[in-house]
């Protein structure tokens, strides 16, 4: 009886050193591609287009900062295609009620030729305390030309909507 409870102890003590070695290599495959993933998540250079909610032509500047009301957007430089591209929306929210949290949401648009509407692409919402804070959203219509624009809902104000801006393949 002891020799198959000492056969037993040996194959189980066995099997826990591999099960160790194991978690050990995964570990380590781990934490040597995060750090490679940090390691190559340089920022990207931003070019600007400044977007208002009325109507008046595109204009592109370079770090054109937002403010409340307006809409600035820009393309990410570096992209992989003209289809693939990360646009940034940025603008300053006010908190109507400074003395509760205030919610808000994203939509980035597509203009449906067939219906002759804009009809929601992709969504993103959000919320903070506080009185005022820039915020930013970085939608993706990748693969799929058109006529896009950018609209931010706050909680008891007017939605904001950019001009809009045409995805080409």
């Amino acid at each position: 009886m002891s020799t198959t409870s000492t056969a037993a102890l040996a194959t189980g003590t066995a099997n826990a050193a591999k099960l160790f070695v194991a978690a050990l290599a995964f570990t380590s495959a781990y934490v040597g591609f995060s750090a490679y993933g940090n390691a190559s998540s340089a920022a990207r250079p931003v070019r600007s287009v400044t977007l208002s909610a009325r109507e008046v032509p595109v204009t592109e500047t370079m770090g054109a900062p937002a403010k409340a009301g307006t809409l600035a957007l820009a393309a990410l430089a570096g992209g992989d295609t003209a289809c693939a591209r990360t646009y940034v929306a940025r603008t300053v929210v006010v908190n109507p009620d400074p003395a509760e949290p205030v919610q808000y949401g994203w939509k980035l648009a597509r203009w449906s030729p067939a219906t002759k509407t804009w009809r929601t692409y992709l969504v993103a919402y959000d919320g903070f305390a506080g009185a005022t804070r820039n915020v930013e959203w970085q939608p993706e219509p990748a693969g799929n030309p058109g006529w896009y624009r950018v609209e931010l809902s706050v909680k008891g104000a007017k939605t904001v909507k950019s001009e809009r801006f045409q995805v080409r393949c």
